[in-house]
């Protein structure tokens, strides 16, 4: 772990040191946030961070293995993620290959066999990446765990408890270097208690008007202070209706860089009408937004 985290002080500035890593990193951590991620690091424990799309769960993983030092991993979830894609696959080619090439040799079946399932037949994957890594802990981002199947969350169990990995023909992998796991969710299901009893827990919110503003004036330091302010009050009113996908702080970005690419020095009406699909991203949406009133809500941002 690199010099900047271990520092021979108390928590409470540890703590405080990765929040100003993080805030050197352009990522705006809170305290319970850096207190989630200083436990992790401590007590090895893998991190469940559940919050709303945009709101910077994936960014938490970048920003720490870069804060570390070290490797990022990222397996990224969806419906249908298998064993092959997430963990491993035996290089078939390359196995009927050197089969062919010892057809003749005088090698005995179990001698071929455990010559063809050795580990330079081995694809890995991410989660076997992140449990072989030699050099140093590498950060494990499992991103968007609540879109694979619970049959696979089911078998991720065994990694998270053990940080082990049992391929058949070879035996069990076990971690020389414990990998950081941070795994994100969007709750478009709910996880299994048995995959939450594994893992510290953070949620993320949307946030508040002042952080917001802090956020954008890190990411975008060029953004002049009006402008600033009428984006980020703009934003915190639209998440207000009842829309199916509010912004996050992602499409908060998005369109105030798109605000700067046009030259925008302040917003209005034309301007946010033409740019609204950088902050919603279905026509029902933008069409229910409209039906509010957008110049109403621009009366209520002041500069």
């Amino acid at each position: 772990m690199p010099k900047e985290f271990l520092n021979p002080m108390n928590h409470l500035s540890d703590i405080d040191n990765l929040m100003r890593g993080f805030e050197q990193r352009k990522y705006v951590a809170d305290r319970p946030l850096a207190t989630a991620i200083y436990l992790l690091l401590k007590l090895q424990r893998p991190l469940l961070i559940e919050g709303h799309a945009g709101v910077g769960k994936t960014e938490t993983a970048n920003v720490l293995a870069s804060f570390l030092g070290t490797e990022l991993i990222r397996l990224q979830c969806y419906e249908g993620l298998d064993v092959n894609s997430a963990v491993y696959e035996w290089n078939y080619q390359k196995q009927l290959l050197s089969i062919k090439i010892q057809e003749h040799a005088e090698a005995s079946i179990a001698e071929k066999e455990k010559h063809i399932f050795s580990a330079k037949f081995l694809l890995e994957r991410p989660l076997l990446r992140a449990i072989s890594a030699t050099n140093a802990s590498p950060v494990l981002l499992i991103d968007e765990i609540d879109r694979a199947d619970e049959e696979f969350e089911a078998f991720l169990l065994e990694l998270l408890s053990d940080f082990q990995i049992t391929i058949p023909e070879m035996g069990t992998i076990k971690a020389t270097h414990v990998p950081y796991v941070v795994l994100t969710s969007n709750r478009t299901r709910e996880l299994s208690d048995a995959l939450r009893r594994r893992c510290l827990y953070h949620w993320i919110d949307y946030p508040s008007l002042e952080k917001e503003l802090h956020i954008v004036h890190k990411k975008l330091p060029q953004i002049g202070r009006e402008l600033a302010n009428q984006i980020v009050q703009f934003i915190q009113a639209v998440r207000g209706k009842n829309l199916s996908k509010p912004p996050g702080i992602a499409e908060t970005l998005d369109w105030t860089s798109a605000l700067l690419s046009l030259e925008k020095t302040k917003l209005d009406e034309m301007t946010v009408e033409e740019t609204l699909g950088c902050i919603l991203k279905s026509n029902e949406d933008i069409s229910k937004l409209k039906a509010e009133n957008i110049p109403s809500i621009l009366s209520q941002v002041e500069s």
